[in-house]
């Protein structure tokens, strides 16, 4: 048993090492900054120009087409006013060129409580030592395969920890989508017809920044469970 206890406790502390590594790359790099984003999809800045370009297109297009639906009014065809119709267009033909402004504006904005919630102070934690604190209680309690026992509550832990990240991973990549097709998503706001688009668009995208803040303070939280555990195992 001895080999075998061994092997079991190098994996554990392996894993523990692991969470470790991850802890204090992966919360830094996820926020509402878009520089990893660009780091792993460059052509999103590239294909940016393309969206603006569009979307000014399909606004264009869809001013003229509600333009010439006017001329259906007798025959029982609806039509926006051409005055705000027009009004309109221009309207968010601005917002679509300047959509790279507004969505900086919203991210900063979004970004400040992620970086009060990464920089506020916990308790010391060190993954590493979580393996010889519960080697140090279950001793207690029990005989023969106590690093067994251990490294199956570490692999729950590291599961736990690391569905977290890829949810606050998922999230940031949906973030990144919703900021470089911004453009489009503004070109659907200069028709009433298709303004329930954008506006749920805007949902969508206040919601992913919100959830990106919960997602970083639930990894907060839970490192900070950790780390009150550590600091006072007996307390259980």
């Amino acid at each position: 048993m001895g080999i075998l206890d061994g092997i079991v406790a190098w994996i554990a502390e392996q894993v523990m090492h692991g969470l470790d590594l991850i802890n204090t790359s992966v919360l830094g790099a996820l926020g509402c900054d878009m520089a990893v984003f660009l780091r792993y999809f460059p052509a999103a800045e590239t294909m940016y120009n393309v969206f603006v370009a569009l979307a000014i297109g399909l606004i264009l297009l869809i001013w003229v087409w509600n333009l010439f639906k006017n001329y259906g009014l007798g025959v029982g065809a609806e039509a926006e006013d051409p005055v705000k119709l027009t009004i309109r267009a221009i309207l968010f033909i601005g917002l679509a060129y300047y959509a790279d402004s507004i969505v900086d504006t919203v991210l900063t904005i979004g970004g400040t409580p992620y970086d009060w919630i990464l920089t506020s102070t916990l308790p010391s934690l060190d993954f590493a030592s979580f393996n010889s604190v519960l080697l140090t209680i279950i001793g207690v309690c029990a005989n023969g395969a106590v690093t067994l026992i251990v490294l199956i509550l570490v692999l729950v832990l590291a599961w736990n920890y690391l569905k977290l990240l890829f949810e606050a991973a998922e999230r940031y990549v949906l973030l990144g989508v919703l900021v470089y097709t911004a453009p489009v998503a503004f070109a659907m706001g200069a028709s009433q017809a298709t303004s329930s688009i954008f506006k749920s668009w805007c949902r969508m995208f206040g919601g992913q920044v919100f959830l990106l803040l919960m997602n970083a303070w639930c990894l907060r939280l839970f490192t900070s469970m950790v780390g009150a555990f550590i600091a006072n195992p007996l307390s259980l």
